[in-house]
């Protein structure tokens, strides 16, 4: 058993997860500046922890873990991230979010009583060929995800440039318009086809 002090600091911990949200498929280019003006909008952020995977390209998207006063804060940024899009300057990005783990901290305390032991296996032993298995395994997963993240980023490039030419071409739009009203050409058609036009 853990003592009082360590039973104390891992019950806050605990306080601390059951208020966090993890959100993944972040943009390489967002800060914490960004995701803080994002979710300020349901309630006050406590802290942010933007984590890089130090193994992929910094193009990569990355995650984070965000704090926020209390957990009922975060069941509804879960729910409304999960059913409306979820919007970062002005631009719609299919961002996940999900209630953070235990796992997820990479500061966690360690929890009482929890003994962890580590020892190599000499290839002699029965259960040598069995993990070596399961390590093949985990590095073609890795090798997999690696390649369907890659594929990912290339898409949110494809969208995320279809989106500002978008953008640009709006504004265009709202520019020519502004012009129209500036220099009279709005009034002069509404005479000459004689339709009513508001001062405002």
């Amino acid at each position: 058993m853990g003592t009082a002090s360590e039973e104390e600091e891992y019950t806050s911990f605990l306080e601390k997860v059951k208020r966090t949200i993890y959100v993944d498929n972040l943009a390489p280019q967002v800060t914490e500046s960004v995701l803080k003006a994002a979710f300020n909008q349901f309630g006050n952020v406590i802290s942010i922890q933007i984590t890089p995977d130090y193994l992929e390209s910094k193009r990569m998207p990355r995650s984070a873990l965000v704090e926020m006063e209390t957990p009922k804060q975060v069941k509804e940024i879960v729910f409304q991230m999960a059913n409306f899009p979820f919007m970062i300057s002005g631009m719609p990005r299919p961002v996940r979010a999900y209630p953070a783990k235990v796992e997820m901290f990479d500061n966690r305390p360690r929890k009482p009583g929890r003994k962890i032991e580590c020892r190599w296996l000499d290839p002699k032993e029965a259960e040598f060929e069995v993990a070596q298995k399961i390590k093949h395994t985990v590095r073609r997963h890795a090798a997999e995800a690696s390649l369907v993240l890659e594929q990912q980023r290339v898409e949110e490039e494809k969208l995320a440039n279809q989106q500002s030419e978008m953008l640009k071409s709006h504004y265009k739009k709202f520019e020519l318009l502004e012009g129209v009203f500036d220099d009279g050409t709005a009034k002069h058609l509404a005479r000459h086809y004689n339709m009513p036009m508001s001062d405002a």
